[in-house]
């Protein structure tokens, strides 16, 4: 079933990207942007994007549910079901803070999940048209090609940690925690874009306070799939569907040891 629904969903993304998204790329008015909460930004865009990819994704596979973060801002009662048999889970558009800045990157993000376990996900670059995408069990690919997670080649291992959802003695505390260990670099403030650089070579590292399906659904596949490493602080695997905090992914499983050592101990 999963390999039969690959090509359908693909093409809506990138149907979606070229008519909705990429015509309001630095084209957007000021009434068109709005806050959801403290620099947490939704656009115009994002919600025609996930009425379009709810509409396309129901056809595709009929059976399944909706979970869209703009259908649970709007209800939050739909996010409650997250974890609950077969859903589709849409981030219509991740890194809309960028986006709405006329910044990159940012992308559209979509996975099949049946209870707690991903099934298949696909992250969707509309300004370069990278297509990541792994199904469970069948590994991970860029643009049709197989991929495997593979570390940074600095001097120390390149860390990439959020901490926009920290307290302020919690975000000191990291910083305290890596300093000598790990080289630490910006966020691209885009789960689209940092679950790929823990494959391709470009972080080793990545540290997320905040665990919200659409943002991580399909990004912890697609690392684990490419044989890194994303779970939970203490070792469990990613839940969808479980919103406590934390979830820490490397470019291996040797990092992932060596970050949870250093960061959590």
């Amino acid at each position: 079933m999963l390999l039969e629904l690959h090509e359908p969903v693909v093409a809506l993304m990138r149907q979606v990207g070229r008519d909705i998204v990429m015509p309001r790329y630095r084209n957007l008015t000021a009434d068109e942007i709005s806050e959801k909460a403290a620099n947490d930004f939704v656009t115009i865009a994002d919600k025609e994007s996930e009425i379009r990819l709810a509409q396309g994704l129901t056809a595709i596979l009929p059976d399944a549910g909706v979970i869209g973060e703009e259908a649970c801002a709007a209800d939050p009662t739909i996010l409650e079901r997250a974890g609950e048999g077969l859903n589709w889970i849409i981030d219509p558009i991740d890194g809309t803070g960028n986006f709405a800045s006329g910044n990159p990157p940012f992308g559209i993000m979509v996975a099949l999940a049946d209870g707690g376990a991903t099934l298949a996900g696909w992250i969707f670059d509309p300004l370069t048209g990278r297509l990541c995408h792994a199904m469970l069990g069948g590994g991970s690919h860029v643009n049709g090609e197989q991929v495997q997670a593979r570390e940074s080649d600095g001097d120390l291992p390149i860390a990439a940690i959020s901490t926009i959802f920290m307290a302020a003695e919690e975000r000191a505390d990291m910083e305290s925690r890596s300093q000598s260990i790990f080289t630490l670099v910006d966020i691209p403030r885009c789960a689209a874009e940092q679950y790929p650089r823990l494959v391709l070579g470009q972080n080793d590292v990545s540290v997320f306070a905040r665990v919200l399906p659409w943002d991580h659904a399909a990004g912890a596949l697609f690392v684990n799939e490419a044989g890194g490493c994303c779970q939970r602080l203490d070792g469990s695997p990613y839940v969808v569907g479980d919103l406590s905090r934390g979830l820490l992914g490397a470019s291996s499983p040797r990092l992932w040891d060596k970050a949870a050592a250093t960061l959590f101990a």
